[in-house]
């Protein structure tokens, strides 16, 4: 028997309730709704359905960890036993999922462009290739599958919200906002336009206007998972900091950034990468590092995502914890292993930033700049967001600096100041390396730009 689901694509389902799950999974994952995990009992209770199944050890996967395609397994089992009575495109989705669970992601990608050539309304499938073209730094794959989806999901914000973060990493900056609004002109309250909205208004150095967007539609959050919740409080934190605003910068991330869902890995390298920028602008971070690194040191032996793996790393490293050098020997065994998949990237990219990393947190600073220097110009393949990948830059910038090379820091900064023109931290550094380098006027100029930008406002609701 079949059916349809929310988005009109035919489903197998002879049971309301699971057809109920199955629909619930789709929005929630969609809309970043916590009601997506219902899909997990869903499953167990209909064991014979293909959909439900697949969905179920599609959720598990995202998990980003070790333990993640046995958590998986026993769902997508059920799937594959029931693909002899599902519809075709179902029969695809399991094959999607089984690519993912033995880190095939080439045929995985291959086999999602496929079907959303035939199935352009399976947004699922949809974000899911979008999220790995993201992992593997593909801008453009990420734009062209969100565009696959029209013009059926004409009238669907979630996608012009997909479609707006595609435009915005491909540096398409107009094209983004544009998406980003229609999609909030269908659903205001739509989170992840919200989120291609803020690395606009990020790229561009339109801060106050950020802080004020941002705010406006913050309560909206409340109720979306952690990921969702804590990265658009993440943008906002790092508005904050732009600002001068350290005290509502370190408020967010003791409230909205950490402490939400600490196992979980986006969570992790979030609070990661914001408290590492809280820190470079000066602030005492206090016992934070040991916090976070009491969770993150679980994750000593996982390479699961390159990314990911740099950040437990650097947190690691912070609160001295012996898992740093665990998680440094599993980089260093992964970049020697030639049938990973993405094999250079581990090993041109991820390991020398690991060891650049490592000299950070050891002092050598001019080591770090050489090691995490070569890494730089291409670490975009190990994923992440621009504004998510800048922190590499941040410590690299910060070993310059303490390693005194002021004119090559000089340079990086006013290229900075391209996309945060008034930022505090950014001119409170330009002021000491000017006056250092024997300029000071230019010190002098960019005291009275961070003097003239940094706020005393408060936010009540953080």
């Amino acid at each position: 028997m079949t059916n349809t689901d929310c988005l009109k694509n035919e489903i197998t389902s002879t049971n309301h309730e699971t057809t109920s799950g199955i629909n619930d999974f789709i929005q929630g994952f969609l809309s970043y709704d916590k009601k997506a995990s219902i899909i997990v009992e869903t499953a167990e209770k209909d064991p014979k359905n293909c959909l439900a199944n697949s969905y179920a050890s599609m959720l598990w996967m995202f998990l980003e960890s070790p333990e993640a395609p046995e958590k998986a397994k026993p769902f997508l089992e059920k799937a594959q036993e029931a693909k002899a009575v599902a519809t075709q495109r179902e029969s695809k989705i399991v094959d999607i999922v089984h690519d993912w669970s033995v880190d095939d992601i080439p045929n995985l990608l291959r086999k999602c462009e496929n079907l959303l050539d035939i199935y352009p309304r399976d947004l699922v499938v949809l974000k899911l290739a979008q999220t790995h073209y993201f992992n593997i730094g593909d801008s453009a794959g990420m734009l062209r599958v969100a565009l696959k989806g029209l013009p059926e999901g004409e009238k669907n914000p979630y996608l012009h919200g997909m479609i707006a973060f595609g435009y915005e990493q491909c540096h398409l900056i107009r094209e983004a906002e544009k998406s980003a609004k229609k999609a909030m002109s269908i659903k205001w309250n739509e989170p992840w336009s919200h989120h291609a909205l803020a690395h606009v208004m990020l790229t561009e150095g339109r801060v106050d206007e950020g802080i004020t967007f941002l705010e406006s539609v913050s309560e909206s959050w409340k109720g979306l998972n952690s990921f969702m919740y804590t990265h658009n409080w993440w943008h906002l934190a790092l508005f904050y900091l732009s600002k001068g605003r350290n005290k509502d910068a370190l408020k967010v991330y003791d409230n909205h950034v950490w402490g939400i869902e600490k196992n979980y890995s986006q969570d992790q390298i979030g609070a990661t990468s914001l408290l590492a920028r809280i820190e470079f602008s000066g602030v005492d971070v206090a016992g934070r590092w040991e916090d976070l690194a009491k969770y993150i040191s679980k994750r000593s032996k996982d390479t699961t995502n390159p990314f990911n793996t740099m950040q437990y790393l650097f947190a690691l490293g912070k609160a001295d914890h012996d898992g740093f050098h665990e998680l440094l020997l599993e980089v260093r065994n992964k970049a020697k292993n030639k049938n990973t998949f993405n094999f250079s990237t581990w090993t041109e990219v991820v390991l020398p930033a690991c060891e650049g990393i490592m000299s950070h947190i050891f002092g050598r600073h001019s080591e770090c700049v050489t090691l995490l220097g070569r890494a730089l110009p291409r670490i975009f393949e190990a994923g992440g967001s621009h504004a998510q990948r800048d922190f590499f830059n941040q410590i690299h910038l910060d070993s310059l600096i303490k390693s005194g090379n002021y004119s090559a820091a000089q340079q990086i900064l006013e290229s900075r100041r391209s996309f945060d023109p008034n930022g505090v931290p950014l001119n409170k550094l330009l002021e000491k390396i000017y006056f250092d380098l024997g300029l000071p006027r230019q010190s002098n100029i960019a005291r009275e730009r961070w003097q003239k930008n940094i706020s005393q406002k408060k936010f009540t609701k953080g």
